[in-house]
């Protein structure tokens, strides 16, 4: 986003609609030109020499089910709307269940390793995800807060 409102709540307000990035009037041409490269040189995992995506098998989680191939998400038998950037915060948290991700890891896994921003984005992207799965932070049954350090997918036992 590119705009000349440079309030703190007009730049949660931008992200929050669904911004990846957040630039303000006066920017340098250079900086601007640094953010779309960071953005270019985010990674794209393929295997192999034929370069056809290396996709994981769909992840079930109770009544959750994340379809990496079909990219879609589907919540007690209902398919609920990601934007591809919290498809991507949901599919890398669900990836490891269990296993606790820094919010500066989780910055470089999706917004990519030369990410340049605020790093609150996180945690507007994990609200929005957490209410499209309708999980509530205070008892979370899929996304956990570890306080100090990062997020979690909750591991669900058989």
């Amino acid at each position: 986003m590119l705009t000349a409102k440079a309030e703190e709540i007009d730049r949660i307000i931008g992200l929050e609609v669904g911004a990846d990035d957040y630039l303000t009037k006066p920017f340098s041409p250079r900086e601007l030109v640094a953010r779309v490269r960071a953005m270019l040189r985010r990674p794209r995992h393929t295997s192999g020499t034929s370069g056809v995506p290396d996709i994981p098998p769909p992840y079930q989680a109770g009544d959750l089910v994340i379809d990496y191939g079909q990219h879609t998400v589907t919540l007690a038998g209902r398919e609920v709307s990601f934007t591809p950037l919290e498809f991507n915060l949901l599919a890398t948290l669900a990836n490891h269940p269990g296993m606790v991700f820094t919010r500066a890891h989780l910055l470089e896994q999706v917004w990519g390793i030369n990410y340049f921003g605020d790093d609150h984005v996180l945690d507007v992207h994990i609200a929005h995800v957490r209410k499209k799965l309708n999980d509530d932070s205070a008892s979370p049954q899929y996304i956990e807060t570890v306080r100090g350090v990062g997020y979690r997918f909750i591991r669900k036992r058989a």
